[in-house]
């Protein structure tokens, strides 16, 4: 008989079960060491953009994604049209990652749908969605963790962490974010512009 890490027996159909999951867990290894140390350095932006697209991620139409950006299971990560993903960003697609229009997320800002439950004696992993509204700022190094959903337009100051929802049209910021002020902009229209080829 085989038992698990924990010392629990295993049927034969539990043992197949398990080799698969393993077996899919170091492809996805493979693929996101792939983006992050072949892909990622490229500095040439249609290039990456091709293999994201090939890899899973969901990117619109005049969308940037920089140089040096982390992916964790690239098959859940949306990007609207118009957005620019900065240089050294990380992108958590463990659970659903939804990017809206003309976003804009600055270098080393990171957003997280995963985490180790600290209540749990097996301190297991949880995974909640996380959505980024049309028209957000979220500036350098700001930490967005699961299950956050950032309204539109709303503005994440830098080096925050969001732990919960923020409110549309709002800046956030601090440890852990809180209201700062209302951005007072009612209609939202622009453009982010073209992406830097070779960056």
């Amino acid at each position: 008989m085989v038992s698990d890490k924990d010392g629990r027996q295993l049927s034969s159909s539990q043992v197949l079960i398990k080799l698969q999951r393993r077996i899919g867990a170091v492809w996805l290894e493979f693929t996101t060491g792939f983006l992050w140390w072949g892909v990622g350095e490229l500095p040439l932006h249609h290039v990456r953009r091709f293999f994201y697209r090939l890899a899973g991620v969901k990117i619109g139409q005049g969308s940037t994604v920089h140089m040096r950006v982390r992916l964790y299971d690239p098959r859940n990560i949306r990007i609207g049209k118009d957005s620019i993903i900065g240089e050294r960003v990380v992108l958590d697609g463990r659970a659903p990652l939804t990017i809206g229009d003309h976003v804009d997320i600055a270098t080393g800002a990171m957003i997280f749908n995963s985490q180790h439950n600290i209540h749990d004696p097996n301190f297991t992993a949880t995974e909640a969605a996380v959505q980024v509204g049309d028209y957000v700022f979220i500036g350098p190094n700001a930490i967005i963790l699961p299950g956050v959903t950032i309204g539109k337009g709303a503005v994440i100051a830098a080096a925050a962490v969001v732990t919960k929802d923020v409110e549309p049209g709002t800046v956030v910021g601090g440890v852990p974010a809180k209201f700062l002020s209302n951005r007072g902009v009612d209609q939202l229209h622009y453009h982010l512009g073209r992406a830097r080829w070779f960056q």
